[in-house]
This record gives structure tokens, C-alpha cells and sequence, in this order.
């Protein structure tokens, strides 16, 4: 038996000189291409057996042996989504032949979609990670091609003024206003206040705490909680038993983006996104003059890089020398 066709697609069904039975989608609706892929395959089997050559492995083999092995990455649901993309332009395809005129032309294949630089580098970081790991440690490729990437706009720097935030607050229905306020009295990110339970908050000892299963960078955060945030919390008791955060009774995934949105608009505020209340919590944090040692442990970061962007605004260490240059005796 050669090609058989199952619904639209080719499947290549042979037996392998070792006895094996081999059954395989060419994935195309082609019958000579399919005919193609067969006889290749044949061929390439046969030469495994006799000759005793390694498997040209396929790009489906490495992402399903990817994601079996990294199941348990807190990102796993983002590479599902990336592999997905990737399986319609990769489907068949070698992974010797994956090289970078390939890549390149994927690039500007996603950056046609729509896709900023930013997103189509974590696409394609992805990318590198796999082909790393065929050659590093299951052997299946010598090399892995140089996969460019694409310059990305600085780190955005929105945050909410005072004023500002009383707007958008006063816009905001109740369960919507409440996590606001806790975002930005905690610095806490969406998923983690929508997700919060009672068994992660200590009241008497007025702290809240994040395991390391559902922290951005893989350890428990402690979140010691200011007379705002135990406010906000004092006001959900005995709405539901185990979620902190509920609307109308049932439990929240996510902030609700069309109340989000109407209340950005109602309020007058333009480019501005539920993460950047996170932002707006770090720098208020920086300009008070917070120790970064103590604002990387409040924030949960695992590295200094990652606070670049805030590390400019903590003078307190060096304001004393700015009376070094004067020149009121010039005015």
C-alpha cells in the first residue's frame, strides 16, 4: 500500500525493511505531492535500516517531544499557541531544513499579520529553544541557524498620575474598582488578584502571598499589605468562600476588559493597560524612595534587569549631592 487518502488528506502506509509498519500524514490534499513525501520517506527509512543513517527527524516530531518534556513551564499554554502558528507553516518540514533564509521568510510572513517586533521575537525565541534542543541534547540536528532578532520600541513607561487615578477609580464598577485598587497597592499582577484565594491572605498579620506555581518568575512572592489594600480585602469577606475577588457571586479569571475599557474612555484615558498599574505601583514605590532591594522582593522580580526601568528613578541614595553644583551666586 502507498498513499491513502483519510477525509482531504494523504496518508503514506508502508512496511519499513525492518517490519515496521509505518503510518504517516503527508499532510496534503496533493495526490503527487503526497506520492512525493511517500517515496521520500520509503527511501529515507530504508537507508535508516541499512545503512544505518539517523532519522531526518520532522518539525512535528520536535514539537510534540517539546512539549511533553516541557509540560510543566508556567508558559507551556503560550507555547502551545506558538506552536500552533508554527505547525502551519513548518507541518512536514525537516528539521535540517529549517535554515535561516527559511526563518526569515517566516519573520516577515508573522510580521505581515500584524504582529509587533515584540511578539514575533517571542515567537521565534521559542523557535531557537526547540532547534537548541534538538541539537544539545536529543541529537537530531549538527546545527542550528542563526535566527535574527528584530529591534523592539523601549519599555513602555505609561503610569496613572493621582488625578488620574481618582477618574479612572470613580468610572470603574465595584468589583472592577476594587481589584484596581489592590493592583496598585500591591503591584500585583492581573491573574494573581483575579485568582486569589482566602487560603493565601493572613488577615491578622496583614499579608497575602503568591505560590511559586503561579509567579512570573517561579518563586512565592510575599505581599505585605498596607491599610488600602486591607480595606479592599475587609470589603470581600463573606462574598465567596474560597476566591477573594468575585462578580456577581462567581469567581474571576480575568478583570473584566469591556468594563476596563469603558471606564479608560469614560475617564479620558488614552494607552493605558491593566499591566500598567503594575508600572504606575513600581514608580510611585521608586520616586518615594523605596530601597531596590526592597522593591525587587515587593515586586517578585527575579532579576535586576527586569527593573531597569525603575532604577533611574531612585535618587534618595544621591540626592544629598546634587547641592554639589550650584549657581545661585550667578543669578
Amino acid at each position: 500500500m502507498a498513499i491513502v487518502k483519510r477525509g482531504n488528506i494523504y496518508w503514506a502506509i508502508f512496511t519499513a525493511p525492518n517490519g515496521q509498519r509505518i503510518r504517516k500524514s503527508t499532510g496534503t490534499r496533493d495526490k503527487k505531492l503526497a506520492q512525493e513525501f511517500h517515496d521520500n520517506l520509503k527511501n529515507e527509512m530504508w537507508r535508516i535500516v541499512q545503512m544505518g543513517e539517523k532519522p531526518k527527524y520532522l518539525w512535528q516530531d520536535a514539537a510534540v517531544r517539546w512539549m511533553k518534556e516541557m509540560n510543566h513551564k508556567r508558559t507551556i499554554n503560550e507555547d502551545k499557541r506558538f506552536l500552533r502558528w508554527f505547525h502551519d507553516h513548518l507541518y512536514n518540514k525537516r528539521l535540517i531544513d529549517i535554515d535561516k533564509v527559511l526563518i526569515n521568510q517566516l519573520i516577515e510572513i508573522r510580521q505581515s499579520e500584524g504582529a509587533s517586533n515584540a511578539t514575533v521575537n517571542r515567537y521565534f525565541t521559542l523557535l531557537r529553544a526547540i532547534l537548541n534542543r534538538a541539537k544539545n541534547e536529543w541529537e537530531w540536528i549538527k546545527v542550528v541557524p542563526k535566527i535574527r532578532r528584530l529591534k523592539e520600541p523601549p519599555a513602555r513607561d505609561r503610569i496613572l498620575s493621582l488625578v488620574e487615578i481618582q477618574r479612572l477609580l470613580a468610572e470603574l464598577p465595584s468589583h472592577t474598582h476594587d481589584m484596581c485598587v489592590f493592583a496598585l497597592t500591591t503591584g500585583l499582577r492581573s491573574s494573581n488578584i483575579a485568582r486569589m484565594k482566602w487560603a493565601q491572605i493572613n488577615l491578622k498579620q496583614r499579608i497575602a502571598w503568591v505560590d511559586a506555581l503561579n509567579a512570573k518568575a517561579g518563586k512565592p512572592i510575599g505581599v505585605p499589605l498596607n491599610d488600602d489594600a486591607m480595606y479592599v480585602l475587609q470589603k470581600q469577606i463573606g462574598k465567596h468562600d474560597t476566591f477573594v475577588f468575585t462578580s456577581q457571586g462567581k469567581p474571576l479569571k480575568y478583570p473584566s476588559r469591556d468594563a476596563w475599557d469603558n471606564a479608560l474612555k469614560r475617564a479620558g484615558i488614552e494607552n493605558f493597560r491593566w499591566h500598567d498599574l503594575r508600572h504606575t505601583w513600581a514608580t510611585r514605590h521608586a520616586v518615594e524612595g523605596t530601597p531596590l532591594q526592597a522593591l525587587k522582593k515587593l515586586g517578585g522580580w527575579a532579576s535586576w534587569k527586569s527593573m531597569e526601568r525603575y532604577i533611574h528613578l531612585c535618587v534618595k541614595d544621591v540626592e544629598e549631592y546634587a547641592e554639589n553644583v550650584e549657581i545661585a551666586k550667578c543669578l
